[in-house]
């Protein structure tokens, strides 16, 4: 007897449908994003959402618009896998949306913590009136100034009176190092050091400026020019926050100039 039986080779079994056999992803995706769409709505307005009972009456609606759903694709009168796809699509497009919403404030920050994190000594705005100095590997806090338009890279010192130009940042600004008298004289760790006066025309770190600013230019060489207190005293305020030097100043300081762009 053959093997196929008296009625002949019996007909495969049918294969499933191709949206049956993946129909569980789509109902996956749209739950997911409609919870992910319910948190954000209510991170985004709290007062609608406070106590247990309007949890429950969230939890009743969700479960609505899920039965309606599947009535709906068991019955084929509507909706298809396409139909259920594009609506979990723009379900997660909402959410997305409403996320933004929700979250704007810390979105928000994301490109002034890069701005940090990536600084290289150039500060910050990160407030009204408000600059920010990362601090250096080395602990130390180096901020990009100008001086009469040139960048300047100095290092700020809370311990020195006078804001300092090393002798190579002085040549490079265009200050003739020929006309200088070094006569003033400063306790350093060497020892006794010799500066010379110079007045630039104009002192700037970030939108904080400065007219006619008096400067000290080293005789010997250093590795980097010097913030001092001459500039800092001129602030509303320094201080240490989570690693980042802060400087505040006011609207009106006296000699203040603050730039715009």
């Amino acid at each position: 007897m053959s093997d196929n039986g008296p009625w002949g080779q019996l007909p495969p079994p049918p294969e499933p449908p191709a949206g049956r056999r993946s129909g569980l992803l789509p109902w996956l995706f749209l739950g997911a994003a409609l919870a992910g769409l319910i948190a954000a709505l209510a991170h985004a307005f709290p007062e609608a959402v406070r106590t247990p009972s309007d949890w429950a009456g969230v939890a009743r609606a969700a479960g609505f618009v899920l039965l309606i759903a599947a009535g709906l694709v068991r019955s084929r009168a509507v909706l298809s896998f396409e139909h259920l796809r594009h609506a979990a699509l723009w379900a997660g497009i909402v959410a997305l949306l409403a996320l933004g919403v929700a979250y704007r404030g810390e979105f928000a920050g994301v490109a002034q913590h890069l701005q940090l994190a990536f600084s290289a000594g150039d500060p910050v705005v990160t407030g009204a009136h408000e600059l920010a100095v990362p601090q250096s590997e080395d602990g130390s806090y180096v901020v990009i100034g100008q001086v009469n338009g040139q960048r300047v890279r100095f290092v700020v010192d809370t311990g020195a009176s006078d804001t300092v130009l090393s002798p190579d940042d002085a040549r490079r600004i265009g200050v003739d190092m020929a006309s200088l008298r070094y006569e003033l004289e400063a306790e350093t760790a060497n020892g006794v050091g010799y500066g010379a006066a110079y007045v630039a025309n104009r002192l700037a770190v970030g939108p904080i400026a400065f007219s006619s600013f008096p400067l000290t230019v080293n005789r010997a060489p250093m590795s980097a020019s010097l913030l001092g207190m001459s500039f800092l005293r001129r602030l509303q305020s320094v201080h240490v926050e989570d690693y980042k030097l802060i400087l505040r100043w006011q609207r009106a300081a006296p000699g203040a100039s603050p730039t715009r762009g």
